[in-house]
């Protein structure tokens, strides 16, 4: 099926969506289009697979803002967090062959793995580190990861001691990345390869997906490669990507839809290809058993209030729900400049793969639920209306509490150490150091681990400060708060992310800044 599939999507034209004919290839054509111009996406890529059979892949829009060269099946995405499966499938393959299970403890295959708490250390089993229940809260340690560190992935383990926990083990649902990080080294240990290269051995070249890469660095110069772009001021712009190599397990892949329908496909029959099996029917089922329920929200956006599913949960990499009432097994991605979708309706053998520059989710959410809806046969609906609509409404509303917090300050507060008494290092035990120091009569922080995570500081009030990061693509500045002892020396730093729509992997508020001992060593 391999070849064929690759014979398909080569193929110069698109054909157009099956099922009764509802969904021309101009109507998609005008849904794309649309979504391109609405949510400002230099570029997509979209794949639609069903019964085996390719039905569309089919780039639109460019690579890179000011090149004219185009997205097309072939162009290459940071698949981001659809990393995630792709890990879940390499422990599934180990099951297969008895090197690991999934109830086996973590620390009887890597024994230096640690959690803050013992007993969650003693009693993490494999399939934990998958489902999000570990204890950790919503993006817990991501500043370790993301924006791009120089932390090695032993570096990212050692330090996961220090992590603490939110809740109670397995009782509540908080999506992580670092214990992919984790799952990564569980495979490193049983195969005795590299994460990467156990990928590409086992999933990548069996499948055919000659094209797709553990790394961002590994792809060779002149690939046909989607470049990131993010707001700056307004203002669309080409940023860096993202080199997530300690991390790779939770986001590091970078494939094109032409690859990923071929990994729907054997997704969708449960394991099978071609030339065999990845991995076995149970193994498929045992990654699309749901393990904990995801939170609901109460109210949706009456736009939205059709996608509200009756129950959402989480398995081994993958999210299951409902829509419809048809089951969903699907997952998201998003790095700095490039987000992604990846959705099966495995009654339908329908698989359809969504990928963007652009770090704006509406876009793929838009597009993705036009061609279900098309399959489901639902009442035609203007998703990417709707999705715009409520997009420009969280925006608004969003920078109306910004305003509101900066209306109430206290304008006339005065800090209470003169501003060279908060230079300095800090440190927090799981992230390490981050500097102050005084530039120009003010203060600049940065981030000793994130290079990009440095800028000038304000005042906002009292002893509370406003770092804005020089790179204005990131949209994560942060209240940054220092407390005071009793003899007025400083004995911790908070910091807060100002805006509530500052993606969660800027964990700001886990961090414990204290002042660093002046002899000791960087950490």
């Amino acid at each position: 099926m391999g070849n064929q599939l690759a014979a398909l999507t080569r193929a110069a034209a698109c054909i157009a969506l099956c099922a009764g004919g509802l969904l021309a290839q101009s109507n998609l054509d005008e849904t794309v289009q649309r979504t391109l111009r609405e949510f400002d996406v230099p570029g997509i890529a979209v794949g639609v697979i069903q019964d085996g059979k390719v039905i569309v892949a089919k780039g639109y829009g460019v690579r890179k803002l000011g090149d004219p060269a185009a997205v097309t099946p072939r162009t290459l995405f940071g698949i981001a967090s659809n990393t995630k499966a792709f890990t879940s499938a390499a422990l599934a393959i180990l099951v297969d062959e008895k090197k690991i299970s999934w109830d086996q403890r973590v620390v009887d295959i890597v024994p230096s793995f640690q959690m803050s708490d013992p007993y969650v250390t003693r009693e993490m089993r494999v399939r934990d580190l998958l489902v999000h229940r570990s204890g950790l809260g919503l993006g817990a340690g991501d500043l370790m990861l993301f924006p791009e560190s120089d932390l090695s992935a032993a570096d990212l383990l050692r330090r996961l001691r220090y992590v603490p926990l939110a809740t109670s083990f397995r009782s509540k649902y908080a999506y992580d990345n670092i214990l992919y990080v984790a799952a990564g080294a569980v495979i490193e240990q049983a195969s005795g390869k590299s994460w990467g290269a156990f990928l590409k051995e086992r999933i990548f070249e069996p499948l055919g997906m000659r094209r797709t890469y553990a790394h961002v660095t590994d792809v060779p110069a002149g690939e046909d490669l989607a470049f990131p772009h993010a707001p700056d001021n307004g203002k669309l712009k080409v940023v860096a990507h993202t080199r997530l190599d300690p991390a790779a397990p939770a986001g590091a892949i970078q494939s094109s839809v032409e690859d990923m329908l071929k990994w729907v496909a054997a997704q969708l029959a449960e394991g099978q290809y071609a030339g065999g099996r990845l991995f076995s029917a149970e193994q498929s089922r045992e990654m699309w058993t749901p393990h904990i329920f995801v939170p609901i929200s109460a109210a949706a956006p009456p736009e939205l209030a059709a996608l509200k599913p009756n129950f959402q949960t989480y398995a081994l990499g993958w999210g299951v729900s409902d829509y419809r009432g048809r089951k969903v097994v699907s997952h998201t991605g998003g790095l700095n400049g490039m987000v992604t979708r990846v959705t099966m309706i495995p009654d339908l053998k329908l698989g359809v793969v969504v990928f963007t520059n652009q770090e704006n989710g509406a876009a793929f959410q838009a597009v993705t639920m036009t061609i279900l809806d098309h399959y489901l046969g639902a009442p035609a609906t203007d998703w990417v209306t709707a999705y715009s609509t409520v997009r420009k409404r969280q925006l608004s509303d969003a920078r109306a509490g910004v305003a509101k917090a900066a209306a109430a300050r206290a304008a006339d507060s005065r800090t209470s150490l003169a501003l060279a008494k908060y230079a300095g290092r800090y440190r927090d035990p799981w992230y390490g150091d981050v500097v102050v120091e005084e530039r120009n009569g003010g203060l600049w922080m940065r981030f000793s681990h994130s290079p990009q995570l440095a800028g000038p500081m304000e005042h906002f009030q009292y002893d509370t400060f406003i770092v804005r990061w020089a790179d204005r693509t990131l949209d994560a500045d942060a209240y940054v708060t220092f407390s005071l002892s009793a003899d007025g020396s400083i004995e911790r730093v908070k910091m807060k992310a100002i805006s509530p729509t500052t993606d969660f992997s800027y964990d700001f508020h886990d961090l414990a800044l204290t002042p660093a001992p002046k002899d000791a060593p960087a950490y």
